[in-house]
């Protein structure tokens, strides 16, 4: 059973990963270095940050790099936001007399008003912040405040987040909310993935705050999971393509699981609305598919995808939810430039290769 929880903060719990990246590209270009897009920073970027700035600027005092850093970074500072279900997993934590702690290694500065502004303040039963290798910190903080091993969670975004799990030899839970990639973290092991914290909440509820063995069903409860996903065409016969860390960063379709009740069809316009706000009609079956545990997927499932196509029904304004990270609107060619899931691949092979409907004389 979970009754300790450590936490980290930047991208585990708040959002600031627009603004370091701003603030690091800012860094880069004092010292002369190219600046990153998002995804090269998000692959690039490691804690301890010192390894980072070893790599990319090595000929420049440390003491230069985190002035340039924070003299940029102030400038945001106050723009973090509490990340989705931040907050309600905080509360759970509290009702269960969860003990909570921050491991961090955000300045207690920039703590205090990221906090405020996230509406966490007094959350947590102690802070360690300002910590560059976490690692060195873990075995204090357990035997400071009397941790059982197992009964204690470590949850973070990154690899270093993981690797320190590891050195105290506690539980861990990566998020695929912030920093690294979901291929990152799976090569640090951690005990479980989740895309976001009201995940994990699920999870822990259903198995009386313990970590599952096995992530979602188990044993001879395991069954395949139907789901429903559309290309969605505009005006401009052009395709919505949405792109998701729990499809490995790769891009993809809109859709999800058919809930009990539902007809295919049903479910396919509710999960559209909910993924990205649009209307469809002109729905078209066109294949279905097996996904038996893709190694693209954050976690082992068998998934039976029921694909389709449709066009936008008013509006093509899209909003995106907290399943996918960004989109476009791109033609068939392009979109099969992209680097595409599987299924995804399979779904536009078969529209643009299939024989056009034959025209009555």
């Amino acid at each position: 059973m979970i009754r300790n929880i450590i936490f980290d903060w930047s991208g585990t719990l708040v959002n600031d990963l627009p603004g370091v990246w701003k603030a690091t590209n800012h860094v880069l270009k004092q010292a002369g270095v190219p600046a990153l897009t998002l995804d090269e920073f998000r692959n690039e970027f490691q804690l301890p940050f010192t390894r980072f700035y070893e790599r990319f600027t090595p000929d420049i005092p440390l003491e230069t790099l985190e002035g340039w850093f924070h003299g940029s970074f102030r400038e945001v500072c106050g723009e973090v936001t509490a990340l989705p279900h931040a907050n309600e997993f905080l509360e759970f934590c509290k009702t269960r007399k969860i003990r909570c702690f921050i491991l961090s290694t955000v300045n207690s500065g920039y703590f205090t008003v990221q906090a405020a502004n996230a509406g966490m303040d007094g959350c947590f039963e102690k802070l360690y912040l300002g910590i560059w290798d976490k690692r060195e910190k873990i075995d204090e903080i357990i035997q400071e405040n009397n941790l059982l091993k197992d009964e204690t969670l470590y949850i973070g975004d990154m690899q270093h987040d993981i690797e320190t799990a590891h050195h105290g030899d506690i539980h861990s839970c990566a998020l695929l909310t912030g920093y690294n990639t979901l291929d990152q973290l799976r090569q640090s092991r951690p005990t479980i993935i989740v895309t976001h914290l009201d995940e994990l909440k699920t999870l822990l509820l259903a198995n009386d705050l313990s970590l599952p063995i096995v992530h979602g069903q188990s044993g001879n409860d395991r069954r395949p999971i139907p789901t429903v996903g559309a290309l969605i065409y505009n005006a401009l016969g052009q395709v919505l393509m949405v792109r998701t860390d729990k499809w490995s960063g790769k891009w993809g379709i809109p859709g999800g699981k058919i809930e009990y009740g539902e007809t295919s069809v049903e479910a396919l316009r509710r999960e559209v609305a909910e993924e990205t706000s649009l209307q469809i009609a002109d729905i078209e079956f066109v294949l279905s598919q097996d996904c038996i545990n893709s190694a693209e997927f954050y976690r082992p499932e068998h998934f039976i995808l029921l694909n389709y196509t449709c066009r936008c029904a008013g509006e093509t304004d899209v909003t995106l939810n907290e399943e996918a990270q960004t989109f476009c609107w791109v033609s068939e060619s392009e979109a099969l430039a992209l680097a595409l899931n599987k299924p995804t691949r399979t779904l536009l092979d078969a529209v643009t290769t299939r024989e056009p409907e034959p025209i009555d004389a």
